[in-house]
């Protein structure tokens, strides 16, 4: 059986991250990725699907020097982002977090993004296996090496590799992790009641498209709240190249028109609909909306067949649920959207899948993977704090809850003269008063790392 001393099974940011630190630090590295063809990219590669937007602080996050990313992976400089509810907006020109980064983030292209995490990780020597998935993971707890257990992992191929330690990136579908971590749990439960329930993760789904130059916004997100229901459930236009803009949206999977209690009250649904609308009609209601009564919405707004995953769209997979620790004990670490890091709030989770793949990966290399759980809450504790917070403050909102919320932060916005909304002004009423309030409240009970949901003294070895 071939041996390595670090595999990590997925090639997304987190898997690419984790292979260039532990083959930087000198561990004999292997990392896995089954692959996926692309519009895009010649030959497979990661499932390289995302809005792909990111934020000025974002990029500490991921812990580059923002000059280090190739000019061609970034597509456009934004300025701001703009936030439409059903009668009220509100305009942003700065995220309110000390940054390195001079503009307010930029837009960039997910498939070259993620190349150049590889050609990184092989430069640094790892060897990357696009083509070759990882079927299944057994760990042996009894093993006599002086690092504690070993791990075979059963290839698509069929052959076998053993593996010192394991850094677990298969993204929010999580293909081996979650019967790779039913191991390590209690007789009768399963990680899937953690990260893979139905009511806490969303679809997403985004069309390229080319608008006419007059209505193409090169240097702003553009996202619409209370247009369409669901917890985190929003459309976006996000500026591309040239004149193509991807226009996409997030919503819950399963969700039933039954489940809705006022489906009158939100504009992309309509009186005669029998069902929850698919993500390609809500799309076309919203372009019709938007721009339908002076364009032909096919015609002159049309579908860019050439890119994304499928002549033009893509769908993925969005994991809403909150992070879980990862079995250190028995050298196992997940990284990234694998355990639960991403947001459907906001659309991210690049930055901190980039960031806990480098910790794994380091950590790995140098023995010291019994500190990933302490090492990662202090990279992006703070990061996912303000995310668990804000999306329980709008799970329950509808359209007219976000009216009332955009003219608080409008509110807030003027009491501040900076357009900062985080964490700031009492000076802007009542209601940012009991906003803010309700955000420090929801910080307060997640506070120490209580935002994990399976934690590190949970798992059994």
């Amino acid at each position: 059986m071939e041996r390595v001393d670090v595999a990590i099974v997925g090639g997304g940011p987190a898997g690419a991250c984790a292979a260039e630190r532990a083959a930087a630090h000198g561990a004999e590295t292997v990392l896995f990725e089954q692959g996926v063809p692309r519009e895009d990219r010649e030959g497979p590669g990661p499932d390289s699907t995302d809005a792909a937007g990111m934020l000025d602080y974002w990029i500490d996050i991921m812990d580059f020097d923002y000059r280090e990313i190739p000019d061609d992976v970034i597509l456009q400089e934004l300025e701001g982002t703009d936030f439409v509810g059903p009668s009220s907006r509100v305009e942003l020109e700065t995220t309110g977090m000390e940054a390195e980064y001079p503009k307010f983030g930029y837009t960039f292209h997910r498939a070259r993004m993620d190349d150049w995490l590889h050609e990184r990780a092989a430069d640094a020597g790892a060897d990357l296996r696009v083509g070759t998935g990882v079927k299944s993971l057994e760990t042996d707890l009894r093993a006599s090496s002086p690092q504690g257990p070993t791990h075979a992992l059963t290839l698509s191929n069929g052959e076998r590799v053993e593996a010192q330690y394991v850094v677990l990136a298969d993204g929010p579908q999580r293909r081996v992790t979650l019967e790779a971590l039913d191991q390590f749990t209690a007789p009768g439960r399963s990680v899937s009641e953690y990260l893979s329930p139905p009511e806490a993760n969303h679809i997403a789904y985004q069309e390229y498209r080319d608008f006419p130059e007059e209505l193409f916004e090169a240097d702003r997100l553009k996202f619409w709240w209370g247009y369409m229901p669901g917890e985190t459930a929003y459309p976006w236009v996000f500026p591309n190249d040239g004149t193509v803009a991807r226009v996409g949206l997030t919503m819950p999977i399963g969700m039933d028109l039954e489940d809705v209690s006022n489906p009158g009250s939100y504009k992309l649904l309509e009186p005669t609909d029998e069902q929850i609308p698919s993500g390609s009609e809500y799309i076309r209601r919203l372009l019709e909306r938007e721009y339908g009564d002076e364009y032909d919405i096919e015609a002159d707004i049309p579908i860019v067949e050439d890119r994304g995953k499928s002549k033009g769209t893509e769908t993925y997979p969005i994991s809403s649920t909150r992070p879980i620790d990862s079995p250190v004990g028995a050298n196992i670490a997940v990284a990234g959207g694998a355990m639960g890091t991403t947001s459907a709030f906001h659309e991210g989770g690049y930055h901190v899948a980039v960031r806990t793949g480098k910790i794994a990966g380091r950590l790995a290399a140098t023995d010291s993977l019994g500190s990933y759980n302490d090492v990662w809450k202090r990279a992006i504790g703070d990061e996912i704090l303000r995310n668990v917070a804000f999306a329980d403050i709008v799970a329950e909102y509808e359209p007219d809850d976000w009216n009332r919320a955009f003219d608080i932060v409008n509110g807030m916005q003027g009491a501040e003269k900076n357009g900062a909304i985080l964490e700031k002004s009492y000076s802007a009423g009542i209601g940012a008063t009991k906003l803010l309030a309700a955000y420090k409240k929801r910080k307060f009970s997640y506070r120490d790392g209580r935002y994990v949901q399976l934690a590190e003294d949970e798992y059994f070895y």
